[in-house]
């Protein structure tokens, strides 16, 4: 638990006064999701997602996102090799443990499909041949707000794979002036240390996993993801109620619990359940956090 907390002291360093989302991205790794942060341009989306990669310790790369993106790009694609008269694969920027997809819903549906089979079973196939990812394999994606121009609505598949959707908002005064006072945060950031390695990341993933939850929780859990499906004809998937449990369990981790409490999981489940809620319920703006904190409070809390 040391190197976790050091790990958030050392994002907190850097992302100034956003201590809830730091939690929340972690969480989502140790849950073995992936994480979608959608804001305006210039709030810390990117400097957040290498700050991580950074004190993570782990192998990332970055992939700006564009209108003409090719799923090649994203996945590698097969070159014919003269020399041996074979195909031979060259692998793409997805064969890494931490992928920030930036501004990804610039991109084409056809580019984001790419990481569609990626996301969900951590390999990729291509001409009939599958290829694992590394562990552990994480997507970072940024986006901005879909009435921006130039930019494409995910399709409800692929923010499906996303276990959470974050906002990171403008800093407070306080955080803001510090951020004035101290310079731009990327110079920070690039001389932050490793906090933790691959290895560290993946036992703390088993660790998250073994945290208890008891038969009310299982029930509560159970209860959230029933009231999404009575308000809306398309509730909540089993993936995302799968995903709701291991996050709860991962912030119990990082809370420092042995198991699971009632407020684990609503602490996560705006994060997870909106952006899905939206996407179903067919309305703009933030609807989707609407709903979430309507079956948060229409759910009786066990005790």
């Amino acid at each position: 638990m040391s190197g976790l907390n050091a790990a958030i002291a050392a994002v907190e360093r850097v992302i100034l006064g956003k201590q809830s989302q730091v939690r929340l991205c972690l969480a989502c790794l140790l849950a073995r999701g992936h994480l979608l942060i959608e804001d305006v341009p210039g709030v810390g989306k990117t400097t957040l997602a290498q700050t991580l990669a950074r004190v993570l310790g782990l192998e990332w790369s970055r992939l700006q996102f564009t209108s003409d993106m090719l799923p090649a790009d994203i996945v590698g694609v097969s070159i014919f090799d003269r020399a041996s008269q074979k195909f031979q694969f060259r692998r793409g920027a997805v064969f890494t443990q931490l992928l920030l997809a930036d501004e990804v819903n610039r991109a084409s549906p056809k580019a984001q499909s790419a990481l569609l089979e990626a996301m969900e079973e951590r390999q990729v196939s291509i001409d009939g041949s599958s290829y694992v990812l590394p562990e552990p394999f994480f997507v970072v994606a940024t986006q901005n707000p879909h009435e921006q121009v130039g930019t494409y609505d995910l399709p409800e598949s692929q923010l499906d794979r996303f276990l959470m959707r974050i906002s990171l908002g403008y800093p407070d005064p306080a955080s803001e002036r510090r951020v004035l006072l101290h310079g731009d945060r990327r110079e920070l950031m690039q001389e932050t240390p490793a906090v933790l390695g691959a290895a560290q990341v993946l036992a703390l993933q088993r660790e998250a996993r073994a945290v208890h939850v008891s038969p009310l929780l299982l029930d509560y859990v159970q209860g959230l993801v029933g009231r999404s499906r009575a308000e809306l004809s398309l509730g909540l998937s089993p993936r995302a109620a799968q995903g709701l449990l291991r996050a709860a369990q991962a912030w119990a981790l990082i809370d420092g619990e042995r198991a699971v409490l009632p407020e684990h999981v609503q602490v996560v489940f705006p994060a997870i359940a909106a952006h899905r809620l939206e996407a179903r319920d067919g309305e703009p703006g933030e609807r989707g956090s609407e709903i979430a904190l309507e079956i948060l409070r229409a759910v009786p809390v066990p005790v």
